[in-house]
């Protein structure tokens, strides 16, 4: 299958990195991550995408995976969707764009402060205009709990197994180097700038205000995905969204939790394969 690295330099000084997999001339997805993840946890939808027929873009944002940490630690939302706009900007046609968590967050404020004309469809995933705060200080708890690093891969795999119990752990550690990197001191660390947690990280995600304006902006095909044992997005925080967006869709999978794609892959891409045969077909 082809695939190419691709890098967008922004306003900012800052380059980002992305992997894009599939002809660049066919319909356009890209792929935005959740906080403290990186372009590789799309890599089996985005090559399930490029196969039928798509051409799927998996960016690192900024502080993230193969992308500049930011010198200034701006990681505010905005931030974020300041950088989107740069990057739909460059792709060669018009995207769906994919985000989980902080990346459909910013991908809702790019649409809120930008008109449509590169942007083809939004699909949402595990996030909406509320969020369910003891699960979203579960996640960002267990994000600040090894700022120390990691003696070993293994430590690593134990801290993710611990955290993920319901998925079979993988007996590949040098899998594990696409989400730390090896410091100077031995140690492993997060493949992201923990001042993304710090006060200038994205305090937006919090603003349900801000997010229900910035839904009712929407008019392009949207698709919310949630995991149905999700606790960051709850069934009352769907409704809430379906009443501010009363044209989009919803799918709730079955045995997966906020991490969807990771949790159920074949079914969350099931899901989006079919939102685009609707609305942005091959």
């Amino acid at each position: 299958m082809q695939m190419a690295e691709l890098e967008f330099e922004i306003p900012a000084g800052l380059r980002l990195v992305a992997t894009g997999w599939g002809d660049e001339r066919a319909p356009t997805v890209l792929l935005l991550h959740g906080g403290g993840q990186t372009r590789q946890s799309w890599s089996a939808t985005a090559e399930r995408l490029a196969a039928a027929g798509r051409y799927a873009v998996a960016l690192d944002m900024r502080g993230h995976g193969e992308s500049a940490w930011c010198p200034e630690g701006q990681y505010r939302v905005a931030n974020f969707a300041a950088d989107l706009a740069v990057v739909l900007e460059q792709l060669p046609r018009p995207a769906v764009v994919v985000g989980a968590s902080l990346g459909g967050i910013t991908s809702l404020l790019y649409a809120e402060a930008h008109d449509e004309k590169h942007l083809r469809g939004i699909v949402l995933v595990d996030i909406a205009t509320r969020l369910e705060l003891d699960g979203a200080r579960r996640i960002g708890d267990w994000m600040l709990k090894f700022a120390d690093g990691f003696e070993s891969l293994e430590a690593v795999a134990d801290a993710i197994a611990d955290y993920t119990p319901h998925r079979k752990r993988k007996p590949d550690f040098e899998s594990l180097k696409r989400v730390v990197r090896q410091h100077s001191d031995g140690r492993y660390r997060w493949h992201w700038d923990p001042r993304f947690m710090s006060e200038t990280g994205p305090a937006e995600v919090a603003d349900q205000q801000l997010l229900l304006r910035a839904a009712r902006t929407l008019s392009v095909p949207t698709l919310l995905v949630r995991g149905r044992e999700s606790d960051v997005i709850s069934l009352d925080g769907v409704r809430e969204f379906q009443n501010a967006v009363p044209h989009a869709q919803f799918v709730d999978v079955s045995g997966a939790g906020h991490m969807v794609a990771g949790d159920r892959n074949d079914a969350f891409t099931d899901a989006v394969q079919d939102f685009l045969d609707r609305h942005d077909p091959v």
